[in-house]
């Protein structure tokens, strides 16, 4: 017998995922490697104050956190950080080398030992931080993305690649910490040795670029006392972006180049496989892997257009055969061990597990951080991937999750309420994957739109390149045209339309709200609200001059960073909304909406303002997560007119 289907309004529908639920899921694992013949890779703990422990799967299938709780395995170079560990196999088991978040010390343990520490502690500003640790065993040294701040301002920061004693011998002493480079560039990345271990190769680029405008591909010898000499650039420049580099089983360079609008590989310079899609994508976290070299000389590949497939490229034949499964998407992570290749995987049926592919016969299997159905997959959404019409006649692509429920359905006349989802970056992109925070809203029927808009990355360098100089206008155009489409066609309801966001999202939610009559509502969280403050000392060094092409250089357009910021037209606000941040947030710093509510004094515009001690750039505690998410549904309840059981009320001041 079928279980009976019960009318009920939209917003009205029990659902089975409620808060707690979806902050348990949330997070996933990163930073894949093999150590020897295991897989190992970090993942999140957000029971444990939002940690990031590292995993270890056993030959038998067995999976053990290495460290403890209060260990957290995360670095903070360039606030976003980047790959944090590494290790090597030795007699007695592994050598374990690891970037602890508390205080970005470099580590190193045996399993079942205590960590040392192998750097020191700076008092200087930020301190010291490292990134993509490299073990030499033979040298006894780990070579890594050195981060030093140099003064107490967020820009006083010189970055080098750095060689630091295996020994323990740095753990007090900085002068013992061997400089590989000087400090000519602003950003580099980790190096990568050839397999003679007689050249180096690394990314750099400077101030004002972003690493997805132009970077440079350098290489140097690696003289016999493991010094660097003769680096230069043998790839890219102001206007070409390599993403990626590393060298074949043979010692050939191959990297991910942007020079004809898409990241595509190169193999000495030569194109590999000319295609419009990606094989590489916005270096947000140092050591993001788009792709990996095999020692067969096959390479692996992740890859696509829009979506992500992960697939072995032949580049004698420039073919490249992908991995079957149901994944629909996979992160910038990949390890390789002979022919056996670890990435990480998702589907919108199931969140991010550590998938490993085997290149001789192409078979796929979940190996670790298997997704576990915490609730009937029923209740799932079912997404629909659209492509709208924008301004100008331009494309947007979106993904478009309707209200769903096994059991529940609305009365025939009634269209749903919409949420429309902006990214954050805004150089990002929404992947097509389960999001049980997605799964929250549609369940009890709340329709959700993720739209990537002009500026997104997955869809080649024009289309990103759409939103140079025109941040605040393109993100917010698109993301209304998609709105406004879907209440056209009879998919949403023209009166019960929100958005809402995080980071630079939140920023295009706050600019939606204060210059377009489309949303009833909206949810911003930690966002950019006042470009002037933001672009002149109040975010960290790595995006301090991002706005130059997402607005403009400061000096030639003062008066458009005033124009398009949403704190100046706190004034325009009529619609209720929340505002969520964390309190330890050096990216967007809670002074941004500290301002920005006080230029709201006098008004009658209903908000909530929820501010979390202990929270940085995005929330990473289970019990920030909940509260965050039942506000936000509570808001929506009170707009719309909705009435979510088991919710509590969220107080909105007048």
């Amino acid at each position: 017998m079928g279980e009976t289907v019960r009318t009920l309004a939209y917003g009205a529908w029990p659902s089975p995922i409620d808060a707690a639920l979806t902050a348990a899921h949330d997070g996933h694992p990163e930073y894949v490697g093999f150590v020897g013949d295991e897989v190992w890779w970090t993942e999140p703990r957000p029971a444990e104050g939002g940690r990031r422990t590292l995993v270890r799967r056993h030959p038998d299938g067995r999976e053990e956190s290495l460290l403890p709780a209060p260990w957290n395995v995360r670095s903070r170079v360039h606030e976003y950080g980047g790959h944090p560990w590494a290790a090597l196999e030795g007699d007695d088991g592994p050598l374990v080398v690891f970037v602890n978040f508390a205080d970005q010390r470099l580590y190193r343990c045996e399993p079942g030992g205590e960590p040392r520490p192998l750097t020191p502690v700076s008092t200087v500003g930020g301190g010291l931080r490292w990134a993509e640790p490299l073990p030499l065993s033979a040298r006894g040294e780990v070579w890594c993305v050195l981060e030093e701040y140099t003064g107490e301002g967020p820009a006083d920061v010189r970055r080098v690649l750095a060689a630091v004693p295996l020994d323990g011998s740095a753990a007090e002493d900085r002068d013992a910490v061997r400089e590989l480079t000087d400090d000519r560039h602003r950003f580099v990345t980790g190096p990568k040795l050839s397999p003679d271990g007689r050249r180096a190769a690394w990314l750099a680029w400077d101030h004002p670029r972003m690493p997805w405008d132009g970077t440079e591909l350098l290489v140097a010898d690696v003289t016999p006392d493991g010094t660097l000499r003769g680096s230069g650039a043998v790839a890219g420049g102001p206007g070409e972006s390599i993403a990626q580099a590393d060298w074949t089983h043979d010692g050939r360079l191959l990297y991910a180049s942007d020079r004809t609008g898409w990241w595509n590989l190169h193999l000495d310079g030569q194109p590999l496989c000319p295609r419009e899609e990606e094989f590489g994508g916005a270096l947000w976290k140092l050591g993001s892997r788009w792709f990996t070299p095999l020692a067969n000389g096959l390479i692996a590949v992740v890859h696509g257009r829009g979506a992500t497939a992960l697939g072995i490229l032949d580049p004698e034949t420039g073919e490249v055969v992908d991995a079957a499964g149901p994944w629909t998407e996979f992160a910038p992570t990949l390890a390789a061990h002979g022919e056996r290749v670890v990435a990480v995987g998702a589907s919108p049926r199931s969140a991010y597990e550590v998938v490993e592919l085997d290149a001789r016969t192409g078979r796929a299997r979940v190996v670790g951080a298997e997704h576990d159905d915490a609730v009937d997959p029923a209740y799932y959404p079912e997404p629909q991937i659209r492509t709208f019409t924008g301004p100008d006649g331009r494309d947007i692509h979106a993904h478009v999750y309707p209200p769903h429920h096994p059991g529940c359905v609305a009365p025939d006349d009634e269209p749903p309420p919409y949420v429309v989802w902006a990214h954050g970056g805004p150089t990002g992109r929404a992947p097509l994957v389960l999001d049980l925070e997605i799964a929250y809203f549609t369940s009890r029927g709340i329709g959700v739109v993720e739209v990537n808009y002009g500026g997104s990355t997955g869809y080649g360098r024009p289309y990103r390149e759409r939103l140079r100089e025109q941040w605040g206008v393109v993100d917010v155009e698109d993301c209304a045209a998609v709105a406004l489409a879907l209440a056209d066609e009879g998919t949403a309801d023209r009166t019960r339309l929100a958005v809402r966001g995080g980071s630079a999202g939140g920023w295009t939610a706050a600019a939606s709200l204060t210059t377009t009559d489309v949303y009833a509502c909206g949810t911003i969280k930690y966002p950019i609200l006042d470009l002037t403050g933001w672009g002149t000392g109040e975010t960290h060094d790595f995006e301090s001059r991002y706005l130059e092409s997402l607005i403009g250089p400061l000096a030639d357009v003062p008066a458009r960073y005033a124009e398009r910021s949403p704190a100046a037209h706190a004034d325009r606000l009529t619609v209720p909304f929340l505002l969520l941040q964390g309190l330890d947030d050096v990216i967007c710093p809670p002074a941004q909406c500290e301002r920005f509510l006080a230029r709201l004094e006098g008004r009658t515009v209903p908000y909530a303002y929820l501010a979390f001690e202990g929270e940085g750039h995005g929330f990473r505690k289970a019990e920030t997560m909940v509260r965050a998410l039942e506000a936000e549904l509570s808001l929506y309840a009170q707009v719309f007119g909705l009435n979510p059981p088991g919710v509590p009320a969220l107080e909105l001041a007048w």
